[in-house]
């Protein structure tokens, strides 16, 4: 009995583990942005927001450009919808899909297998698995913002961040892949990158890394 007891107390701990600390929502963002001379439009600009056709599984505007308007603040641009240089258009959409035990998009049960040793050296527990129920469905989440130079007409910052994962807080996790497309901002690395977003407060959340 006590070894099944030790058993369960290791176990529950090890998943206790993975639940501390702040959540973490990563992200794949693919940023293009205008390029000098283009590009001194960006830095400290006020803007308005342009509405687009509304995709399904899309919140409702006015949260979308909630979330969006405070991610756009971390990077020093402010709304003023009668003074603007650009216009900002933001989408956001969350869709579910199911996987297998071993990752594939089909569906079924999940498992989550225990294995006891002992032996000379002690005592081992081992955990294997996927760490998830496959009958419940994971999330892509997806969120972009467009921008264009009112003056001209032209495209001069477009980046999308995407999230695959169990989450299904719709609002919160937009709201941190709006913080991922604006990363690096107005001069973003070029290509995919991997942006990782703490979900803190503002004024508590770290500069956000990119790799």
């Amino acid at each position: 009995m006590w070894i099944a007891r030790a058993a369960i107390i290791s176990a529950a701990f090890l998943l206790s583990a993975c639940a501390t600390g702040p959540r973490i929502v990563a992200s794949d963002v693919r940023t293009t942005a205008a390029q000098p001379p283009g590009a001194a439009v960006l830095a400290g600009a006020r803007y308005r927001f342009e509405r687009g056709p509304q995709a399904a599984g899309q919140p409702a505007p006015e949260r979308l450009e909630a979330m969006a308007q405070a991610a756009l603040a971390r990077v020093g641009l402010e709304r003023d919808d009668a003074r603007a240089r650009l216009t900002v258009q933001v989408s956001g959409t969350v869709s579910a899909y199911w996987m297998d035990d071993w990752g594939r998009p089909q569906g079924g049960p999940g498992r989550l297998s225990f294995g006891l040793g002992m032996g000379r050296g002690g005592f081992g527990l081992g955990l294997g698995g996927p760490l998830y129920d496959s009958s419940v469905p994971l999330y892509i989440s997806e969120a972009s913002v467009l921008m264009r130079d009112l003056q001209t007409g032209q495209i001069v910052y477009d980046s999308r961040a995407r999230h695959d994962g169990p989450w299904h807080d719709t609002e919160n996790v937009l709201a941190a892949l709006f913080v991922a497309a604006l990363q690096g901002y107005p001069n973003p690395p070029q290509g995919v990158r991997r942006v990782d977003v703490p979900l803190l407060p503002p004024a508590a959340a770290a500069p956000v890394p990119a790799r």
